[in-house]
């Protein structure tokens, strides 16, 4: 059993490893959005914390960008400065996911050393450790997809992988400091209303990934209408990609006009199905926290659907390589989601009756 001093210690650690998570989502976020992902064309995961400390060492690394078809056939103008601009914010992300790593492993020997951990909380630790080396390794094979000499950005496929498993990873080490923080007593058995939020959840990862499509394929700027999707509620061309017809599953993956159209026909699929939720969970009034956490996902899912229609309605105002209204839009619907992943993950734990913890 653990001492409520080392509960403390641990809770608040994973409590600051969930808050830096979510900031590194973010800045991948800013990253994406201000076209900066490409800017670092090598992988150093330590020498790389150090960014260009002279002219010498900022030309250099700028003539490497100007290798890649980004450069060539969308950034040619681009002087110093503005490559000093996109270079910041990839470094930044990236300097962000070491000091991550770093925050999670020296407090982890201090706390073993001390003792603090039972036994069967090693393995998940260690398991948390991989899940965070290999989100390092998979963003660099999602950066490696878009320095060649065809592809102006990354790969969109790549890209959801990438934020799919940053999600992962950042519900991962909120379920274990559930398991910490909320005592036994506030945990309810209520298998139809946990097994409704479950389906509900994995719903909403689809639609996180078609998120993620979005955003690789710039699909918001080929459909910047609402409520119809360019004048129809169904559009023409689902089917195709680049002209060509293809199969549905090719199609729902590449084609920026049907992803758009699954995307956001999911949002309301996602609306209503929380709606139904927490009307059934209004008549389960037997503890305060869940009383509360109840309406959390009804009140993120309107805020994300209102924060895709700015989203969407303004992406024909994308700054490149800047910052203004669409970019403000769409990193709040980013992070919505997030949210409305993390409220839903909350639910789970609370209504998941006498699976708790015995031997933290």
């Amino acid at each position: 059993m653990l001492n409520k001093k080392s509960l403390k210690s641990i809770g608040l650690w994973l409590v600051v490893g969930i808050i830096m998570i979510m900031v590194q989502i973010i800045l991948g976020g800013v990253t994406r959005l201000t076209g900066s992902g490409l800017s670092i064309t090598e992988w150093k995961p330590l020498l790389g914390a150090i960014p260009p400390l002279n002219e010498t060492d900022w030309e250099l690394a700028f003539q490497k960008y100007q290798e890649i078809a980004q450069f060539k056939h969308l950034n040619s103008h681009f002087s110093l400065s503005d490559f000093k601009f996109i270079y910041f914010w990839e470094w930044f992300h990236r300097l962000w996911g070491r000091l991550l790593g770093v925050v999670f492993l020296i407090p982890f020997v201090i706390f073993w050393v001390k003792g603090y951990f039972t036994k069967n909380m090693i393995w998940p630790l260690v398991i948390l450790f991989i899940l965070g080396g290999l989100q390092g390794v998979i963003g660099w094979i999602m950066v490696q997809s878009g320095l060649n000499n065809e592809d102006l950005y990354v790969s969109h496929i790549r890209l959801s992988i990438h934020f799919i498993a940053a999600l992962v990873l950042l519900v991962y080490t909120f379920w274990f400091a559930l398991k910490l923080l909320i005592p036994d007593r506030k945990i309810l058995t209520a298998p139809r209303l946990r097994n409704f939020a479950i389906i509900i959840t994995v719903i909403l990862i689809i639609q996180l990934i078609y998120g993620a499509f979005m955003a690789g394929l710039k699909a918001g700027v080929f459909a910047p209408t609402w409520p119809d999707i360019n004048g129809a509620a169904v559009p023409p061309g689902l089917s195709t990609v680049n002209g060509k017809e293809v199969s549905l599953l090719v199609a729902f993956i590449n084609n920026p006009i049907a992803v758009h159209f699954i995307h956001r026909n999911l949002a309301y699929l996602l609306t209503i199905l929380i709606f139904v939720w927490t009307f059934k969970a209004w008549k389960e009034k037997s503890d305060p926290l869940f009383n509360t956490l109840k309406l959390l996902p009804a009140i993120l899912v309107i805020m994300q659907v209102f924060l895709g229609i700015l989203s969407t309605l303004t992406s024909v105002k994308a700054v490149p390589q800047g910052w203004g209204v669409f970019e403000w839009n769409a990193q709040l619907h980013q992070i919505t989601g997030i949210l409305l992943l993390l409220s839903l993950t909350f639910v789970i734990y609370v209504l998941n009756g006498q699976k708790m913890r015995k031997d933290t």
